[in-house]
């Protein structure tokens, strides 16, 4: 960490599920959880079944919204014929972070093993909006925050964040 202030960033926490509502989104539960006590602002929550063109427009609104920084989604990312997350990703986004998703398995495979294989977690930008798919269990998604996001998403953290990039990744437009 540096002397640098912390800056909050607006935070919309998608949970992709054909079963789950709010009241029993223990995965979406934990990152709202989590956000929230390091200090990021909650802007959104919603759930939307395993469809890809649903799952596609909701990252497409959502980070069309100029007060939307960082969307996290939960569930989708496996192996199955529902789990089509990742598919609506590269639908919708514009450069991927292939880093988010090996470091996730990395991280994973040390309480999970070679179950991690089967793991399809990944991040991406659209819009100057990050977007990162985290498998739908409360493990990954804790792995996910505590091990990683909750240092990327800090401007604080050194030698560099994506916090300290969120300005510049429109430079294109």
């Amino acid at each position: 960490m540096t002397d640098r202030k912390f800056q909050p960033v607006n935070i919309a926490v998608l949970t992709i599920s054909d079963s789950r509502t709010l009241a029993e989104d223990r995965s979406g539960d934990i990152l709202v959880d989590r956000l929230a006590v390091a200090g990021h602002v909650l802007v959104e929550r919603t759930i939307v079944k395993d469809e890809r063109d649903l799952i596609a427009a909701q990252l497409r609104s959502w980070s069309s919204e100029p007060g939307i920084d960082v969307i996290l989604s939960t569930g989708g990312t496996g192996l199955t014929g529902r789990d089509v997350t990742p598919e609506a990703m590269s639908d919708v986004v514009e450069k991927d972070i292939p880093g988010f998703g090996e470091l996730f398995r990395m991280i994973s495979f040390q309480k999970i093993k070679t179950s991690t294989i089967q793991s399809r977690a990944c991040a991406g930008v659209v819009n100057g909006t990050y977007i990162f798919a985290l498998p739908g269990s409360p493990g990954a998604c804790k792995d996910a925050w505590d091990e990683i996001l909750i240092h990327q998403l800090d401007i604080r953290c050194k030698p560099c964040n994506f916090i300290e990039m969120l300005p510049r990744l429109t430079e294109h437009l």
